[in-house]
């Protein structure tokens, strides 16, 4: 058995089996033997419930276990870091802005996050994972069949350098995160696969690259013309020597389109701080220019779009890329984006709705506890403009953390409510497991301005005179700074009107979303210099 926590390790394994992670072939005779070797804790079938539940939502529940069991350190010799759902997304609707690729394939898929993203936002599109960690090809397999996928995915545990994908006459897309593993663990038969395949490929490698490296020349040869890719790797590429082999890609074969740079202050990673460099391509195109973009917050990111048009010649001349990266946003006199006045936050996720979200007329709970809520986006769209009365809507159930703050008369049917609630299974759920009191939603205070942020129209902006609380299927406009109530008026007026499903986040069947920054960078009329 592996070293780590074995008991995390067993339930981890037994809730993969209960995802039906053997459904998804070819599974190797390693990850055989190893669900041989351990003996998996089967879940509860509301813990199976809730996986599915999670993971369809886009978490990745399997995948934060993992990185539980395994320390950064441990993960470190492979190269296992897995990357935030933000960046994924970024990335994913990169490649739904180019011709729908025929088939999907992720290096070192770790839990199937790309893998799983790219082929729900592309459904007529197989999937290739490949892995060569039996434990994280074992999560990427139940990760893919809970989310519906295993009938067009396959994982293969293999090393990318040497796998190669099946023959398809379709076009592919190659996305992920190349493992990170500095030259130091890489042994004395890569590196000379290194120096050797790069020659073939008229380019010079330096040994002392890292595995990420390999993993670009590895798609270089395996990639056809007109097959597209983008990859997030160490940034550290763009100024050594030993990056000049990807440099040369880029501006060679490989068709480099652009190259977006999030800065270490944006901590791209949880537990790697690194800038990391997000590189988008199509194979055998040679633009004119390739676009730089540095982004300080990963919010930054959206559909990665925008940059400094940069020329090939002066990459090629140049030894360094970073000087280059020079990106500005010109923003028209009068206007200002959304989040300079207003911060943006998607409602609180209770994790079990079913159990939070009530009529208050169904419960014995006191009124201290219950608070009116939008908890329906619909309840949006019916409110038009304004939101005026909370007696339409359904309440969540907002106990404090510190239950001694409540009084004795409240305190009886409260932890009756609780013992009820435990009963059920709802303080072993994912969010409230990671909550300071696993009973304690954490519901925001309300938001003056309400907004939905997934439909095929465009938001509802809706004006919260009710003062009512929400939940995750909402966003809130919180001001940075006191705004009267004409100011609010004419911010929603300015934001309803400004606003268009172009600027969010379009997935297959024509639903858009937009998230929380992507709502800040929109452009408006400067309401707060129009008046009180």
């Amino acid at each position: 058995m592996r070293s780590g926590q074995p008991e995390n390790l067993r339930r981890l394994i037994g809730e993969a089996i209960a995802l039906e992670a053997e459904s998804v072939p070819p599974i190797s005779a390693a990850e055989i033997d190893l669900l041989a070797t351990v003996d998996p804790i089967a879940p509860s079938r509301s813990r199976v419930s809730e996986l599915r539940e999670l993971i369809n939502e886009g978490f990745d529940p399997l995948g934060a276990d993992f990185c539980e069991i395994f320390s950064p350190v441990e993960r470190r010799s492979s190269g296992a870091t897995y990357t935030p759902a933000q960046i994924v997304e970024a990335m994913v609707d990169w490649a739904l802005d180019g011709p729908t690729p025929d088939r999907i394939i992720d290096p070192g898929s770790g839990s199937a996050r790309f893998a799983q993203s790219a082929a729900l936002a592309i459904p007529t599109a197989t999937v290739e994972a490949v892995e060569l960690d039996p434990l994280a090809a074992i999560v990427s397999r139940a990760n893919l069949a809970a989310a519906g996928l295993g009938k067009r995915a396959r994982v293969r545990l293999s090393d990318y350098r040497s796998y190669r994908a099946p023959e398809t006459d379709g076009r592919s897309l190659y996305i992920g995160n190349p493992p990170y593993v500095r030259h130091h663990n890489i042994g004395a038969k890569w590196k000379r696969w290194l120096t050797v395949t790069a020659r073939e490929q008229g380019v010079i490698a330096s040994q002392l690259s890292g595995l990420h490296i390999y993993f670009v020349l590895a798609t270089a040869i395996a990639a056809r013309p007109g097959d597209r890719g983008v990859f997030i790797t160490s940034s550290e590429w763009l100024d050594v020597n030993y990056g000049s082999l990807m440099r040369e890609l880029i501006l060679g074969q490989l068709g480099g389109e652009a190259i977006h740079v999030i800065a270490p202050e944006a901590e791209p990673f949880e537990d790697a701080q690194t800038t990391a460099a997000i590189t988008c391509f199509e194979v055998g195109a040679q633009p004119s220019s390739v676009r730089l973009r540095r982004v300080k917050k990963v919010s930054d990111l959206r559909r990665l779009k925008g940059g400094q048009r940069v020329s090939r010649d002066r990459l090629a001349e140049a030894k360094r890329w970073s000087p280059l990266l020079r990106t500005t946003r010109k923003i028209p006199e009068g206007y200002i984006e959304l989040g300079e006045i207003c911060r943006v936050h998607r409602g609180t996720a209770t994790g079990a709705n079913r159990v939070w979200v009530i009529d208050t007329e169904s419960v014995d709970l006191p009124a201290s506890v219950l608070f009116h809520s939008v908890t329906r986006a619909r309840e949006l769209f019916a409110a038009g403009e304004e939101l005026a009365s909370p007696d339409r809507l359904r309440a969540v159930v907002n106990l404090p953390t510190d239950l001694d703050v409540l009084t004795e008369e409240e305190r009886a049917p409260v932890e009756r409510f609780i013992r009820k609630a435990k009963r059920q299974g709802v303080d072993q759920g994912y969010l409230a497991s990671h909550r300071p009191a696993w009973w304690s939603v954490g519901l925001r205070e309300p938001a003056p301005i309400l907004a939905t942020y997934m439909a095929r129209r465009p938001p509802a902006i809706v004006r919260n005179l009710a003062d009512v609380r929400h939940i995750n299927i909402a966003h809130g406009f919180y001001p940075r700074q006191p705004l009267s109530e004409p100011t609010l008026v004419r911010l929603a007026s300015a934001v309803r009107s400004s606003i268009h499903l172009g600027q969010g986040r379009t997935y297959a069947g024509g639903l858009t979303k937009f998230e929380p920054r992507e709502f800040e960078r929109i452009l408006i009329p400067n309401v707060v210099e129009a008046g009180p």
